[in-house]
């Protein structure tokens, strides 16, 4: 019998309302080599966070994925959703740190990219049912390649090719779906392969149980 290469991602598609869905219809999971939680939360604050702290670092709180939960759902409510979620929770996960913003997106933009990735590699991926998915490779601060996984043939970045062999193997393809059969499929699979996309390049598969806590959580920037 044939298995499915994405079944250990569509869990993180699985439709807002659903009893297994636990991250909601718009999160980012961003994926961080060599760098410790600390230093990742250091890098996601504002600038203000970032001072009058001990080695400016932002305090982290352990929280549960719950308590996580309740805080980015309580200031996505007080400022109606403009701002995200207001936080970042973060864990170790061997040589990457995993950084989980429920109703956030700062990973996914181009200048938090940047900060991330300085002297580093960040992968991030973006679900929001309400305007578009994303995902990006960055390394050293720059962009090397980002998409929507809907359309993965509309690629930007200093070298957006970089990553192509590992679409085509996690099967988002390099030209424009054709028909409602691929297009159908893309649709329905995009999120699941962008983050086993994510998996090829880091070698973290994402499951449940890493990000269930604790996490350290603290401020994102922008917020």
């Amino acid at each position: 019998m044939a298995t499915d290469p994405l079944a250990p991602f569509r869990w993180l598609a699985v439709p807002a309302g659903h009893e297994d869905n636990l991250f909601d219809e718009i999160f980012c999971v961003s994926f961080l080599r060599g760098l410790e939680p600390a230093e990742v939360l250091r890098r996601f604050a504002k600038p203000e966070a970032r001072q009058g702290t001990p080695q400016g670092l932002p305090q982290g709180r352990e929280m549960s994925l719950d308590e996580y939960g309740h805080a980015a759902f309580e200031f996505g409510d007080r400022y109606g959703g403009a701002l995200g979620g207001g936080h970042v929770g973060v864990v170790q996960a061997g040589d990457w740190c995993v950084a989980l913003e429920l109703f956030g997106w700062e990973a996914a933009m181009r200048d938090t990219l940047a900060t991330l990735s300085s002297d580093g590699e960040v992968v991030a991926v973006l679900r929001h049912d309400y305007a578009n998915h994303h995902v990006a490779y960055a390394l050293d601060g720059e962009t090397v390649t980002s998409f929507n996984p809907y359309m993965p043939d509309m690629r930007s970045g200093c070298d957006p090719d970089r990553l192509n062999e590992l679409l085509r193997e996690v099967g988002l393809p390099l030209k424009p779906a054709t028909g409602d059969e691929d297009w159908n499929d893309l649709y329905a699979t995009a999120i699941a392969r962008s983050f086993h996309l994510a998996a090829r390049i880091t070698g973290i598969v994402l499951t449940p149980d890493i990000l269930t806590g604790p996490l350290l959580v603290g401020p994102v920037q922008g917020t």
